[in-house]
């Protein structure tokens, strides 16, 4: 049976309002975008990571409600007509959604990334490339970590690094751990205890699923579960939380171990060298895309 979407042109003061119209008139969703989308008037609303976005919405948004028949989606245009906010706004088509095999075409949309010629992250869809030695299977979920953002990829590198230089990772703690692939990563490149810890039951559920499925050990749990001090501390969060966290973490690093910082913009470098400080040297060991992996030595 196919579905049916509502397609709409409005002002952006109006979106809003529109948006709750059409989700309390049956709309499975409503997807907002730049009406103006290739084109010169194109408007790009992307804020920084943490920031606000520099305007509320496009002077012209497309907005698009997905209904489950042609009746509710007439219905809701029939509604929606008379109404005092829709004056500037103009309905464009009602029309059927092409049926689509939509789990293939969202697993298209994910293929095996490349951390080095030998270290891959692969999809549980997907063959590893024939060059890979070593691999970590993980699937898209809810928690953050797919290894696709240059935050991720940077410490999975260092990790890697590691390994090819033959260092020790010894005990790890993966702070913030999310889906769990930096600890994943890690079990991969012979860490002997790891402890992921993160605040969201979801992440540790996530973590413990994945690590199963890649075949390695580790504890899974809240923060309070990380206990004494290891060789390698590694958090992947944002610069905010890591500036408040600077005398935990450094807390958990032992004597000539390695503290790993990422989510961080190369423009925090400094302010992220001042918070820790008093604790340990940072340098900038990494950058991609306006991010920066820090390291510091114990």
């Amino acid at each position: 049976m196919s579905l049916f979407e509502l397609i709409l042109l409005a002002p952006v003061d109006e979106v809003e309002t529109l948006s709750e119209s059409l989700e309390a008139l049956d709309a499975l969703s409503v997807s907002v975008e730049d009406a103006d989308a290739q084109t010169p008037a194109e408007q790009a609303l992307f804020g920084e990571p943490g920031m606000p976005p520099p305007k509320a919405g496009w002077e012209r948004s497309r907005m698009v409600a997905l209904f489950a028949t042609e009746a509710l989606a007439r219905d809701a245009a029939a509604v929606l007509g008379p109404q005092d906010f829709f004056g500037g706004c103009q309905l464009v088509a009602i029309q059927a959604v092409p049926d689509q095999d939509w789990v293939r075409l969202t697993q298209s949309q994910f293929t095996p990334v490349e951390i080095t010629p030998e270290f891959w992250i692969v999809p549980s869809w997907h063959e590893p490339p024939a060059q890979a030695t070593r691999v970590i299977r993980l699937d898209p979920g809810l928690a953050f970590g797919t290894g696709t953002h240059p935050t991720t990829g940077m410490c999975l590198r260092w990790i890697a690094g590691q390994g090819a230089a033959g260092k020790s990772l010894g005990r790890v703690l993966d702070y913030g751990c999310g889906s769990g692939i930096l600890a994943i990563g890690a079990a991969k490149f012979g860490a002997v205890e790891i402890d992921a810890v993160d605040i969201d039951e979801a992440a540790i559920e996530s973590t413990r699923a994945n690590a199963e499925a890649n075949h390695v050990t580790l504890h899974a749990g809240l923060p309070e579960k990380a206990v004494g001090t290891y060789q390698t501390v590694l958090a992947n969060i944002l610069a905010t939380p890591l500036r408040v966290l600077a005398p935990l973490l450094c807390e958990h690093v032992e004597k000539g171990g390695h503290l790993v910082l990422a989510g961080i913009l190369a423009r925090q470098a400094d302010e992220l060298k001042a918070a820790y400080a008093p604790y340990c040297q940072l340098n900038v060991h990494d950058q991609e895309d306006g991010w920066i992996l820090m390291t510091a030595d114990f």
